[in-house]
């Protein structure tokens, strides 16, 4: 563009397509394992050809049954080194028989630390959308504005939140999502009530803490679908 900016279009797994103007773009293009060299197929394990990542069961185990792969190498796993501490602890339990819970990788909160933090937990939008159906995820929403953004006089039009529920009882939280100060924080406390199965009801009983970002989740109540202005006001 005539001032530098970068025209950009992009699209998501439902097909839309969006386009924005940006004076910055960063894309990556993905890993690949380095697993070329360690000759797995005369142990009998396979790999996905397209990343050279180690396919393996629920349970971490290879296609060779005595091997187990934990950790980054896993292809559709998450490359966080929190996700493979938790997977090899659970792992060698359950190899020395004194556990058989599995590695939850559904559920995994983890932070973008950004100058705004992006922090996340459980289904993106999209992905629960293509899942159970458009017609049967509410996504309740909103932008808020953090108390210390408040005082300093600072722009929180980018500080945003949102909770994607099922829109049958008892409404179970799929996933929350949220751009903002400590997001990571807030995220950390949120995974741990989605692990006990937390619904859009458990949400409205809570009472909040006043004046946190944390406290926005549960007052989340205007639905995306609603059209709705989602920006809060007053306390």
């Amino acid at each position: 563009m005539p001032d530098s900016r970068l025209n950009v279009t992009w699209g998501d797994p439902t097909q839309q397509r969006s386009s924005d103007t940006f004076d910055t773009v960063m894309f990556a293009i993905g890993r690949r394992a380095h697993t070329a060299d360690l000759n797995l197929a005369s142990a009998r394990v396979e790999l996905n050809p397209n990343n050279g990542k180690v396919i393996t069961t629920a349970g971490e185990q290879t296609t060779a049954s005595n091997i187990y792969a934990i950790g980054d190498i896993i292809d559709g796993g998450l490359e966080l080194t929190p996700v493979a501490i938790k997977a090899g602890t659970l792992l060698a339990r359950r190899l020395a028989g004194t556990s058989e819970r599995l590695m939850d990788y559904g559920k995994v909160p983890t932070t973008v630390f950004t100058p705004l933090e992006y922090g996340c937990v459980g289904k993106s939008e999209e992905a629960a959308i293509m899942e159970h159906g458009e017609e049967n995820v509410e996504v309740l929403h909103a932008f808020y504005k953090p108390l210390q953004y408040t005082v300093a006089e600072r722009d929180a039009s980018q500080c945003y939140m949102k909770a994607i529920a099922l829109q049958s009882e008892p409404q179970h939280i799929l996933g929350i999502h949220m751009t903002g100060p400590n997001a990571g924080e807030v995220i950390q406390g949120f995974a741990a009530a989605m692990k006990c199965g937390l619904t859009q009801e458990h949400l409205e009983g809570t009472v909040g803490i006043h004046p946190t970002v944390a406290e926005e989740i549960v007052k989340l109540h205007i639905t995306k679908r609603s059209g709705a202005d989602a920006t809060v006001t007053g306390c």
